[in-house]
């Protein structure tokens, strides 16, 4: 339950720790009375003009100092949040930045919400849903690609087109529904098959950022590749051999690697993150079973799964294992690595094989390259949005919508039913970029940011 928009909040906007400087912003109707009555300096800050920054000592209720500090001065509607808005930098380290904090509560703020300050900046009308998005997009972006389309939508470049497209939606609907006013006299407004056409194009669009949404996963989160096989097929050595450095343990012992172990590489736009899984075998060993199911459910969870052979047992020994997996993950990008060419010589026997040596580093850039080649046709058609979850299911529902009035154009229905599909899928589009919310819809979103932001 969030407390009231009259209050004036307070919280740290730069990472805690050590550091050269740390800001504290502080935002609401007695941001700056607040600030004024614990600074002091040359110049009153409730008599500064806005964006200003001024200089002087901040000091607590009992005279003491607490710190030399700037004040920066943002007058309300001329802000982050919408509201008068006073940051105030002061020398980093984990005991400044409480002082200066305790020092604002002190003075009447209270403690930010997680997301409150953006939040907040929704409310008044500085950004849509979907540029809100994109703020928790860019803190948490990991490679150049994600924060280059984070900042394209928090440009408005994805909302300007649902705007467009959701006003043409809500003309075409108000001139069917015109046209039954004169439902004896057979006028049409609208040109049906023209019609029919724009519909078809903005239905593929959404399709098409629908697709999207793995791409965007990848971009965020990284190309997730678990390496699966029976033990001793060389996993953990391909593990190394891609990381270039010796991260998981190798041993011939089969059974190693009980736990799964993950890391995060660059490659291409994105990061590959590599997940090292137990050897698959019948065991009666508890720990070694319970590792086994372990890489399962990280199977699950991943965009590609890379099955080790060990060609020194033979070209085919892996077939049945890499097919059975194909039959439980359909949906997963499958690669037959036959590892330990050094020793048995081979070729691979079609466009999903790949031959490696992990010892002697033979065709790991041939395989990274195939990964690459997987990140960039999953994220080749992110040119216009960063989907999210939220924004998918949305999208699916408009799908629904302008799917069924194409099939009432077909079908020559009465024209309210057109027209009642295009209202739902334009006020679909209304709640994507946040123009209708509910607050449990903002109360998911807002949980993912950071306090101070």
């Amino acid at each position: 339950m969030h407390s009231s928009a009259a209050d004036t909040i307070c919280a740290l906007s730069t990472p805690p720790g050590i550091g050269g400087l740390a800001v504290v912003r502080v935002s609401g109707p007695q941001a700056i009375a607040i600030a004024d009555s614990c600074f002091r300096g040359k110049v009153r800050l409730t008599d500064a003009r806005s964006h200003t920054i001024h200089y002087g000592q901040l000091v607590r209720n009992d005279g003491s100092t607490v710190d030399y500090v700037t004040a920066a001065i943002f007058r309300s509607p001329h802000s982050y949040t919408g509201e008068d808005v006073v940051e105030i930098t002061c020398h980093g380290g984990y005991v400044m930045y409480r002082l200066v904090i305790e020092t604002l509560l002190e003075g009447g703020a209270r403690l930010a919400e997680p997301g409150e300050f953006t939040r907040r900046a929704f409310l008044n009308g500085k950004m849509d849903l979907v540029q809100v998005e994109s703020v928790a997009e860019i803190i948490h972006a990991q490679v150049n690609a994600a924060q280059e389309l984070a900042v394209r939508q928090l440009g408005g470049s994805f909302t300007r087109w649902v705007r467009t497209i959701r006003d043409e939606l809500q003309q075409v609907a108000a001139l069917i529904e015109a046209e039954l006013d004169f439902a004896n006299e057979d006028i049409e407004f609208a040109d049906r098959a023209e019609l029919a056409r724009r519909l078809e194009a903005i239905l593929d669009e959404c399709r098409r950022l629908a697709r999207s949404y793995t791409g965007a996963e990848i971009l965020r989160h990284g190309l997730r590749v678990g390496i699966v096989g029976f033990p001793n097929a060389g996993k953990s050595s391909l593990f190394n051999a891609l990381l270039g450095r010796q991260r998981a343990l190798v041993s011939p012992q089969p059974g190693t690697t009980r736990d799964y172990i993950e890391e995060a590489l660059p490659i291409g736009r994105a990061l590959l993150r590599l997940y090292d899984t137990a050897g698959f075998r019948e065991s009666t060993d508890a720990i070694e079973v319970e590792g086994i199911a372990l890489a399962r459910s990280v199977v699950e969870r991943c965009h590609v799964v890379v099955v080790v052979n060990d060609l020194t047992e033979g070209l085919e020994h892996s077939d049945a294992l890499a097919a059975s997996l194909r039959a439980e993950f359909p949906d997963i990008e499958h690669l037959l690595v036959h590892n330990k060419c050094d020793c048995v010589p081979a070729s691979p026997r079609n466009a999903e094989e790949v031959v490696v040596s992990a010892r002697t580093g033979e065709g790991i850039e041939t395989l990274l390259d195939r990964l690459q080649q997987y990140v960039e046709r999953a994220t080749a058609e992110l040119d216009r949005a960063l989907v999210n979850e939220r924004h998918v299911a949305s999208l699916r529902r408009i799908e629904h919508s302008l799917a069924s009035a194409l099939v009432a154009l077909e079908q020559q229905l009465p024209g309210e039913c057109v027209a009642l599909d295009l209202r739902t899928a334009s006020e679909e589009l209304s709640t994507l970029i946040g123009e209708r919310w509910t607050n449990d819809l903002l109360d998911r979103i807002f949980a993912q940011f950071c306090i101070g932001k």
